[in-house]
Formats: structure tokens, sequence, C-alpha cells
């Protein structure tokens, strides 16, 4: 009996691929992210750090002004600090000569000051540096200026600081010194003293500081001040702050 015929081999074509094996696979090339811009890049952790930095820093500036007021309530609480009282003691002419030439008018004069310093703390006490006394009358007329040695003033003392100045052959105005000529022989004249100092607290034995202030003492008659007035001077602070 014969065989039937073979069927022939389809061959595969180009490209096949066996699903049932599917042999090496092909390697593709890998995907490139694309390039992000510099704005949008994230950001580096210096930023964090920096921002740590100034919040410990404003934390630890807010606790020390905590305390600072804490302290300074304390200190006020236990020294009850008062500031220092002046009093224009005293104020004599021995010499107020006002002279007419032809070339001008001329001032001869001598001055005598006290000023009273007063310390009200029994806890605390004041010391003063570079202290300069300026005495002037009438409209501004300058009688001379001087400096004193440095001074303190214990809890709850008082002293009284002596001061002399003199003017010799002053030009003035010649209107100044006619208005003197009539001040003088009523004793309407207006006295006028400047103090400045700085100021600073003794605190059990140790000196606390300086603040620079200005004692406006005056603004009242001579007769006034023969007669045993003393009226109470103003302390200026920070050129704007006057304390009567």
């Amino acid at each position: 009996m014969a065989e039937p015929p073979l069927k022939p081999t389809l061959q595969k074509p180009p490209g096949y691929r066996d699903p049932t094996n599917p042999g090496r696979p092909i390697p593709r090339q890998p995907v490139r992210k694309p390039a992000i811009p510099p704005s949008f890049r994230p950001k580096k952790k210096s930023r964090s750090c920096c921002r740590a930095c100034c919040c410990f820093f404003c934390i630890f500036i807010l606790i020390l002004i905590v305390l600072f007021l804490i302290a300074g309530g304390l200190f006020y609480v236990w020294y009850e600090p008062k500031l220092p009282e002046f009093h224009l003691q005293t104020f004599r002419l021995p010499q107020l000569n006002v002279t007419v030439r032809p070339d001008g008018t001329y001032l001869n004069a001598e001055t005598v000051t006290r000023v009273e310093v007063k310390n009200p703390n029994n806890k605390l006490g004041w010391y003063y540096d570079g202290t300069r006394f300026e005495i002037s009358i009438g409209d501004d007329t300058v009688l001379g200026s001087k400096n004193i040695p440095n001074f303190s003033v214990g809890k709850g003392k008082t002293t009284s600081l002596k001061v002399e100045t003199s003017v010799k052959n002053q030009l003035i105005n010649d209107g100044k010194g006619k208005k003197l000529k009539s001040q003088i022989s009523s004793k309407d004249l207006m006295v006028f003293v400047d103090v400045k100092t700085k100021a600073g607290l003794i605190l059990e034995g140790w000196k606390v500081g300086t603040v620079e202030i200005n004692v406006l003492c005056g603004d009242v008659k001579l007769k006034n001040l023969e007669n045993g007035e003393m009226p109470k001077c103003t302390i200026n602070l920070l050129k704007w702050i006057n304390i009567h």
C-alpha cells in the first residue's frame, strides 16, 4: 500500500517571532529624562538651616528681653530709685559794670553761684563726671563758664556746689548794655545757670553706667534770689525729656 505524500514545510517569513520561544529580547535605548531648568530644580538644604538659625536667634533675643524686664522690675521694687534734685541755692554779683566807650560797650562781671544737689535715695548713691557750669543773665549774656571736679552724693545726702566765674572787657551789644544797666539798678535781672554733667548710680559700692543730663536752673529774678528763694532746677534727658 502506498504512503500518503508529505506536505511541504512552510517557510517562516522574515521577522517572524515564535510565541513559544521568545528568544533574546531586543535591547532598547534608555529613555532620557528632559533637562529641568535651574529655577525648577529642588532647593538645597542650606536655606532650611538659615531659617532654623534665624528662628533660634529671635527666640534667644526674646528670652533676653524678658529676663531684662524681670530684672529691671525686681531692681525697681527693691531699690525704689529716684532722680536727684537740684536747686539754685544762691547767686551773687560782686561786680557787674557796663562801660560805654567810643569803640563799643564793654562788660566786666564776677559771679558766685551755689547749686544744691540732693539724693533722695536711701539705698543708692549718685556720682557725677565732667560737670560744667555756664552762667548767663538777661538776654543770653554769658558771664563765664567753669568745670568742676568729679563728685558723688551718698545715700540720702545733700551737697552744695560753689562756682565762681568772671568776664573782663567783654564786648556786648549797645542795646544789651543799656538794658543791663537799667536791670541792675532795679534788680530785675534774670539769672540762668546751665549745668552739663554725666550722672551714674552707685550700687553697693559699684559705679553703674552714666547718662548725660543737662540741669537748667534759674529763669528767676536776681531780687528773688536775694530774698532767699531757691527755685528747683529742671533735668533734661536726651535733649527732649524735661523732668521738673
